[in-house]
């Protein structure tokens, strides 16, 4: 037998039609015709990753040679047309580890979703693909360490909340160039609106195609048109990407089965239109994000929520804090003295994944565990005074007896470090937690990080100052530039920098660093650096 060969696994995809795997040096499947068909380069979506794990990932892409046709299935013929996909140790793909084929079918939006097994851990690959007589970008990804190793260092960065018409994506170019080794973008990847509806002061420097989205058209044009940016293809191509939504991608603060507006007006008067509405917003959703079999939509349903491990040294909880939420109290938006808020049947999580999400802090072994999700964990009162609380209804404020569940269950499972990681504020925030934010004695247990959004809300002034920092001790940092969080994740620190732009109205801005925390491992808490 030929040792070599037998220590290769061939590689399978989940979605497995058509797939031809190859060793090193074999020919491409001969169902891949020289030429598809296409005389436009399909490949005008980019590529992606995602999911790593030790033996593999998922490598993505979507056909399209006229990203904003109005079906939404991006100008592509209707038929089936063979994709080729490499993966290869070197980014000049001539040390090929895998190749094969899968089938872009209509039903699916031309997209295809490769799932990598049989890879070595903890190393750094490359990948593309083929369409005839196309070749997509090269894209770099990476496999997570063997589930016994803890490595040395991952560099992590994470996102939210990009507004196609508030500004350019400059920052996940900048991202891209500090060269992270795994994504985190914690939701409002793409917005609902139409043209008009969402302005800031000063006017939208650029427009979405289309009215605002309900339909399976819809959702897939406006997937098209994000990853129709340069600057956000960069960024999927650089590394693996963890991704979960937040609301904009089916309907703002849409929550469990009930719409923003619920009045006849509006797109969405009754449950089952909302129904329709999330079902296609999920279909376009996984079309368009690296994610495994294991999300594909069933029907108005679909899970995300999961753990990636990085050897012992982190857990990654992706979260899901839109689908399973009890509907937002008092009409939604900030109010004051909302005793139903305190309600020990109120829920963000849903039983079912607060149950996961308790059972993981019960079953981890790693240094770090990290929940990336998605709205504000730490207590913010907007009011002094201590009869009187001012809360958000959409953050965790909102579901006050859920979020002391789970910060109670990590303190109950003995978990070593808990760091919760935020978007959908469009500020940047770092905040340390509590499990009882009324007793001034209660420990710290935790510490959250608060993204600020890509662009979303247009240019920041810079400010460094909030009100309620003032009354509010655990609230450590604020900043309103656009910008992401560069983090180093190390066996004695987790290091985090607030990346920040001073305009995105315009494109092409530098990036700086506007503060630096360090979390120690086995203390919680936050440290400023610098």
């Amino acid at each position: 037998m030929d040792t070599n060969i037998s220590r290769r696994s061939l590689l399978s995809v989940g979605l497995g039609a058509g797939l031809v795997a190859a060793l090193p040096g074999a020919a491409v499947a001969t169902s891949i015709a020289d030429d598809a068909g296409l005389r436009t380069d399909p490949f005008m979506l980019g590529i992606a990753s995602g999911e790593p794990w030790p033996d593999g990932f998922v490598i993505w892409t979507r056909l399209a040679v006229d990203p904003l046709a109005e079906d939404g299935l991006g100008g592509m013929p209707q038929r089936t047309v063979p994709i080729a996909w490499e993966v290869a140790e070197d980014a000049g793909m001539r040390r090929v580890v895998a190749r094969g084929v899968e089938q872009a079918r209509i039903e699916n939006a031309h997209s295809v979703h490769v799932e990598l097994s049989g890879l070595k851990p903890g190393r750094e690959y490359f990948y593309r693909f083929r369409s005839g007589r196309h070749i997509s970008a090269v894209g770099r990804t990476l496999t997570s360490p063997a589930p016994h190793e803890t490595p040395e260092a991952l560099a992590m960065a994470f996102a939210s909340c990009s507004q196609y018409e508030h500004g350019y994506f400059t920052a996940y170019t900048r991202l891209a160039e500090d060269h992270p080794d795994l994504v985190l973008h914690l939701g409002d990847y793409m917005y609902e609106y139409k043209k008009g509806n969402y302005v800031i002061g000063g006017g939208n420097p650029r427009d979405h195609e289309g009215p605002e989205t309900s339909s399976i058209a819809g959702y897939r044009k406006r997937h098209a048109q994000y990853k129709s940016d340069a600057d956000l293809q960069a960024a999927h191509a650089v590394a693996p990407w963890l991704v979960v939504w937040d609301d904009h991608e089916v309907d703002n603060n849409w929550a469990d089965e009930v719409p923003e507006n619920t009045d006849a007006s509006q797109l969405n008067d009754t449950t089952e239109r909302f129904r329709q509405r999330r079902a296609a917003a999920f279909t376009a959703y996984y079309e368009n994000m690296p994610l495994r079999a294991s999300s594909v939509p069933a029907g108005f349903d679909m899970k995300i929520y999961r753990t990636i491990e990085w050897g012992q040294l982190a857990n990654f909880h992706m979260m899901d804090t839109r689908q399973y939420r009890n509907d937002q109290l008092a009409g939604d938006g900030w109010k004051k003295n909302v005793a139903e808020r305190l309600s020990e049947d109120r829920t963000i999580t849903g039983a079912e994944q607060e149950k996961w999400l308790l059972d993981g802090f019960k079953n981890s072994t790693q240094r770090w565990d990290i929940l990336g999700q998605q709205v504000f964990f730490a207590e913010r009162d907007r009011n002094q005074a201590p009869d009187i609380d001012d809360v958000s209804m959409d953050g965790w404020d909102g579901y006050a007896a859920s979020r002391r569940r789970i910060t109670q269950g990590w303190v109950d499972a003995n978990v070593r470090n808990a760091v919760v990681l935020t978007g959908d504020v469009h500020r940047n925030w770092a905040n340390d937690i509590k499990v009882d934010y009324k007793d001034p004695a209660s420990p710290v247990v935790g510490s959250e990080l608060v993204c600020t959004s890509i662009t979303s809300t247009g240019d920041g002034s810079g400010s460094t100052t909030d009100p309620t920092m003032a009354f509010n001790s655990h609230l450590k940092f604020y900043n309103d530039n656009r910008g992401y969080v560069n983090t180093k994740i190390t066996r004695d620190a987790m290091t985090a920098d607030f990346r920040v732009l001073d305009h995105v109205t315009t494109p092409g801005a530098p990036v700086s660093a506007k503060a630096s925390f360090e979390i120690r491992d086995g203390v919680p808490g936050l440290v400023a650096k610098g």
